[in-house]
């Protein structure tokens, strides 16, 4: 930014000024001093012609108004924007509240409590409530017309400062001694706050000022410090809100009196006075700082004391009291803007989003292009291109070709005209100043610089760029430091480590052109590099630190402006002879100018250059100044030389033919050109040809040839008319004979579409109908180019131009639209694969899938299905399709779904899809895995039963299969024959689909056992029991046994129970306390009941034969004896007759009986 003093008004008796405040809305300044001195004045607005032609900022005053009402001092003044009130207040406690009427101020209210005298007074954000301390302690809280909404009085305290926060929730005191204290809004102690800049400080010391800036403009960055806190020491510390524990500290080094945040919370200034080292007295000075602390300039200003300051609500001007005076200074911010390609690119915040809002305005078109950026830093620009300096996004995941520098900080993103991010490059340091070529990017910190060559020497479209940045060679991109010096040999590679080491004399500014790079350090040297070999080629001392440095055309001469706005060159090439007799590269030249803010150089004249001074712009010519001049198309005349002049009135006066006759004695194309075109008006076309010919007009004459084969004279001149470019009276003329054809061919050939939709809609027959087609399908293509895409949705719906529509929609993401226009079409017809990618590419499965369908491309859309994830749609299209590859699709989904854990929807999968022998493989997998944590038993066995329905399932899928392979060869015995066959492979390799009913039995006696035994009916528990000794590989041993034993123990059938005790006691997988417990309890038992052996019945022989082992009813456990018994048609187990008419079910598949 740049600052200078503009204007200065006196306050009449010489009284001294206390206080001022500027109103940030209507333009009001409100000013206080001794004496109850209150004035209101105002600066002249400017106007709208005046911003056009340039004229310096306005100075005259257009209200100067005294209000009379304080005897004391006035030491507190602020405004009220929102109600346009005005509060002020005096040593002897009085407080006056004005307002506007009429374009004056008035009194509205008074109040004096007598007491204390007010310290500080403050609006809150939205002006509905006003903060009021005094210096008693004392505190009042009242609305915006009048009413006291609360007060306190806060004892043994001295207070001196308020401060609302944005939300108008936190109050800040500020006290006597220094500390803050933070209160809610009800006047309610919360905490003191933490005061980082007072560490280590001793001393009596002063707040000199509070302000927190509420966000009203946005804010520079997102969490960017607003409440700036400021002693009359010099130290300051800027927060993110009351609590923030890790404030921006400065130390300004100088005695503070006054701060305040600009308009934007982005420049806060602080007004003090400095002891001058040459001086006895104080020089009063205003610092200006962002809210990172970073030190943007210092104003010196006039005067014995400055006591107050003041924004101007745009940020453009500040206003300050020193002594009784008010100076102003005009403010000139660093704009984050560029030109490039006739496009200006610009950023501004603002208040309802975190991003910067960068525009991309094409000056020649007239058209916009918004891009929202995060943390942007600067904007660089270069013939067709941008670089944009931001921040890197720490959620943002960076590209493959960027990892190399993982974690970087910062990234240069190259855009073109339209805001197109061609290539982004992530780098380490932070780029403080960037400057750019036709080939190179360069980025400086203060320590190192960075150097990218982009490689766009020649305009390179959008994909070649990108096809360019992705292939990155060694030496694209290098990094120096700046205390290196580098011979050009060797490139320097990306290093960052040296890059962040310190140096003594930092970088301060940076230019560059196509041959050399210049770079300024604080101590007034400049160091030369080569370009594109950056090899260190000269170095320049300056007496100045440079601020801004510029290059002209031919790299033979910089202009630098320096921290304080003087401008001066210095020639880098010329050898001259310094004082000590030793020839010395590079002289400075004479010409100096002061309050300069910014100047550029001529592309294509070294010697040219315009410079920005105060308010006014200058062009210099060999450092000669030119006189302002603003250009206008008056200032440009076409002059005639003699001879043109005299055969132009020859042809007017005399006629062509004595014309000819003075044009062959003084030949020249340009006059036979004028005898040619004057012959055309008079439609002497033998003249014309002739004519044509002398100039060499190869179109003249093929023009003169097709106006001879016309027969009507109207159309001739009509003709003639159009060659001339007069085609509004060519066509009227076309009109007039009735050949509207014409007409429209005349604007065809112009291009004017709309134009020809006009003819068009003039007239009628069947040939306007595709002509009318043509035309609409032209203006969509205009709009379409300026991507106003709604507009050529319209013309491409009435022209019927599918294939653009598609696109338009796409544009427009008008998805119902693409959808709409993909089921109007035909089948099979070509544009139906580019709109189903279109729907792909936005994960619209399910239209894309569609359209796909109606092209006749099933696996195209078994692929979308796979790529978007919708598996059971891609599965149930293999299947309708019957296409060959469903069976490693199902394996691909059923992998991914069994990656995520999903074992349950892979089974659901393969059922679906009647692969039921994978589905029970995963179902017996899961029911194994269930049994094993000791689930359970009912669900475990659910889970052996549909494991089981699920291989019965495969069975009979076998058998249809044969079934339907042997029809009509053989007889049904061999197809079943076949099936088995098939079945007894699968039984070899897997243990369940041999007996898959097995695990289900294990756990349905299991069950069945426990219920009979539980209900009483001892006898049944232990038949079902003793049925458990065949299913040790399903149920633990253990268990088995241990439920035996009960149910032998409860039917007093002491051998067998006995034999389960041996059992459990011999097993292996019981611990030694375990084991120990048995053997106590077996010996418990036995000693009281003896294990007699039972004599077997018949029966029992017959259920322990193992050949014809009798059937079992699984509804009671007992064997089957009886000849009729009920079997299930699903699982093929048994019940007894009389059992079955007890159930509708299963009792072990439960399938209905």
């Amino acid at each position: 930014m740049f600052i200078y003093l503009c204007k200065k008004i006196a306050i009449p008796g010489n009284v001294r000024l206390r206080c001022i405040s500027w109103n940030k809305d209507q333009g009001f300044i409100a000013c206080g001093g001794e004496d109850g001195l209150l004035k209101v004045l105002k600066l002249e607005t400017q106007t709208d012609e005046a911003k056009i032609k340039g004229l310096a900022a306005p100075s005259n005053l257009s209200v100067n108004q005294t209000l009379e009402g304080h005897s004391g001092s006035v030491q507190v003044v602020t405004w009220n924007e929102q109600y346009q009130k005005l509060t002020t207040s005096d040593q002897n406690g009085l407080i006056i509240v004005w307002m506007l009427y009429k374009g004056a101020w008035y009194e509205e209210m008074i109040n004096n409590r007598n007491k204390s005298v007010v310290r500080s007074m403050s609006w809150n954000a939205d002006g509905q409530k006003i903060c009021i301390v005094y210096e008693d302690g004392a505190v009042i809280v009242g609305s915006v017309d009048g009413n006291r909404i609360w007060g306190k009085d806060l004892k043994g305290t001295h207070l001196c400062h308020v401060a609302w926060s944005s939300d108008s929730k936190v109050l800040l005191f500020g006290m006597a001694n220094g500390e803050i204290h933070i209160y809610d809004n009800q006047g309610n102690f919360i905490v003191k706050m933490k005061l980082s800049c007072l560490v280590n400080l001793t001393g009596t010391f002063s707040i000199a000022g509070i302000h927190w800036y509420h966000g009203t403009e946005g804010y520079i960055e997102p969490d960017c410090p607003c409440l700036a806190v400021c002693y009359n020491n010099g130290r300051c510390q800027i927060m993110r809100d009351e609590n923030d524990h890790n404030p921006v500290l400065i130390d300004t080094g100088m005695n503070v009196v006054c701060i305040q945040w600009n308009h934007c919370g982005s420049v806060l200034a602080v007004a003090g006075s400095l002891k001058a080292t040459s001086q006895d007295k104080d020089v009063n000075i205003v610092q200006f700082y962002t809210p990172f602390g970073e030190h943007l300039r210092t104003l010196k200003v006039p005067g014995k004391q400055i006591s107050a300051l003041s924004w101007e609500g745009s940020g453009l001007k500040i206003a300050l009291a020193v002594d009784s005076y008010i100076y102003f200074a005009n403010i000139r911010p660093d704009y984050k803007w560029g030109y490039c390609s006739n496009t200006v690119v610009y950023a501004y915040t603002r208040p309802d989003r975190p991003e910067y809002c960068v525009v991309f305005w094409d000056t020649k078109n007239n058209e916009k292009y918004v891009k929202y950026v995060k943390s942007l830093i600067s904007i660089t620009t270069y013939g067709d291109f941008c670089v944009l300096a931001t921040k890197a996004d720490e959620n943002q995941p960076q590209e493959e070709h960027e990892t190399e520098s993982i974690g970087a900080t910062y990234v240069l993103v190259l855009c073109n005209s339209i805001g197109t991010p061609l290539d982004p490059k992530y780098i380490d340091i932070g780029p403080l100043f960037v400057t750019m070529t036709k080939t190179h990017v360069i980025a400086a910190s203060k320590e190192a610089f960075y150097i990218w060559q982009y490689r766009v020497a020649k305009k390179l479209t959008a994909m070649e760029i990108n096809q360019v940045a992705r292939t990155r060679k060694e030496g694209r991109e290098r990094i120096y430091h700046i205390d290196d010096t580098p011979l050009g040999s060797a490139d320097g590679h990306l290093d960052y480590s040296r890059a962040i080491e310190g140096t003594r004399d930092p970088i301060c500014a940076i230019t560059a052109s196509d041959k050399i790079l210049l770079v300024g350090r604080e101590s007034g040297t400049i160091q030369r590099y080569s370009l594109p070999s950056v090899g260190i080629v000269q170095k320049y001392i300056l007496n100045c630190r440079a601020y801004q440095l510029s290059l002209n055309c031919n790299s033979s001469r910089v202009a630098i402006i320096d921290l304080s706005g003087v401008l001066t060159f210095f020639d880098l090439d010329t050898r001259v002879v310094d004082s000590t007799g030793q020839q010395v590269i590079g002289e400075q030249l004479k010409l100096e100018r002061k309050d300069v803010w910014d100047m550029k150089w001529a592309k294509d004249n070294p010697d040219l250059f315009a410079m920005m001074e105060k308010t006014r712009m200058y062009v210099f010519r060999n450092l000669d100044p030119e006189n302002p001049e603003h250009p206008n198309k008056e200032y440009i005349i076409n002059f005639e030389i003699r001879s043109l002049r005299d055969s132009r009135a020859l042809i007017e006066k005399v006629g062509i033919e004595e014309s000819s006759q003075f044009i062959e004695d003084n030949p020249h194309p340009r006059l036979w050109r004028l005898l040619a075109e004057a012959a055309l008006q008079k439609l002497d076309l033998q003249t014309a040809e002739q004519a044509f010919v002398r100039c060499k007009d190869y179109q003249g004459i093929k023009f003169v040839k097709c106006l001879g084969n016309l027969q009507s004279e109207s159309m001739k001149q009509a003709e003639v008319a159009a060659y001339f470019s007069r085609f509004e009276e060519a066509e009227r003329m076309y009109l007039d004979m009735d050949r509207r054809d014409l007409a429209i061919g005349l604007r065809i050939k112009l291009g004017d579409w709309f134009r020809v939709l006009q003819l068009l809609k003039t007239g009628s027959g069947d040939a306007d109908d595709a002509l009318l087609e043509q035309a609409h399908n032209a203006i969509g293509d205009y709009f379409a180019d300026r991507q106003k895409w709604l507009n050529a949705v319209q013309y491409y719906v009435q022209g019927r131009n599918q294939e653009r529509l598609a696109e338009c929609y796409y544009m427009l993401e008008d998805y119902q639209g693409l959808e709409n226009l993909a089921n109007s079409l035909p089948e099979n017809n070509k544009l139906l694969p580019d709109i189903a990618y279109m729907f792909v590419r936005v994960g619209m499965c399910e239209q894309a899938v569609s359209a796909f369908l109606k092209c006749n491309r099933p696996k195209d859309a078994v692929d979308t299905c796979v790529h978007l994830n919708q598996w059971n749609k891609a599965v149930e299209l293999a299947k309708n399709h019957n296409m060959k590859e469903i069976g490693s699709l199902l394996a691909r989904y059923a992998s991914h779904l069994l990656e995520k854990n999903k074992i349950l929807d892979a089974i659901e999968l393969y059922r679906k899809a009647n692969y039921f022998f994978e589905a029970a493989k995963l179902m017996f997998k899961i029911a194994d895995e269930e049994a094993k944590k000791r689930t359970k038993p009912l669900r475990v066995k659910k889970l052996y039963v549909l494991s089981a329905l699920l291989i019965e399932q495969c069975h009979e899928q076998m058998q249809n299969a044969q079934r339907g392979k042997v029809k009509g060869k053989s007889s049904e015995t061999a197809s079943a024959l076949a099936g088995l066959l098939e079945e007894d492979v699968l039984s070899s390799t897997n243990r369940f689909a041999d007996n898959a009913w097995r695990g289900a039995e294990a756990y349905h006696f299991f069950i069945l056992a426990q219920r009979q035994l539980y209900k009483g009916s001892v006898d049944a528990a232990l038949k079902t029991a003793l049925h458990l000794r065949d299913y040790e590989d399903i149920i633990p041993a253990v268990e088995i046994y241990s439920l035996l034993a009960l149910c032998a123990c409860a039917n007093r059938a002491f051998d067998i129970c006995s034999k389960a005790f041996v059992k459990l006691e011999s097993s292996e997988t019981l611990r030694p306390e375990q084991r120990q417990q048995y053997e106590d309890l077996a010996l418990e038992i036995f000693t009281r009941h003896c294990p007699k052996y039972n004599e077997k019945s018949d029966l029992d022989d017959v259920l322990e034969s193992g050949d014809g082992k009798l059937p079992v009813c699984v509804a009671t456990g007992d064997p089957i004896l009886e000849y009729q018994f009920w079997m299930c048609s699903v699982c093929k187990h048994c019940m007894k007759a009389k059992e079955a008419s007890n159930y509708n079910f299963c009792p072990l598949c439960h399938s209905t009986a």
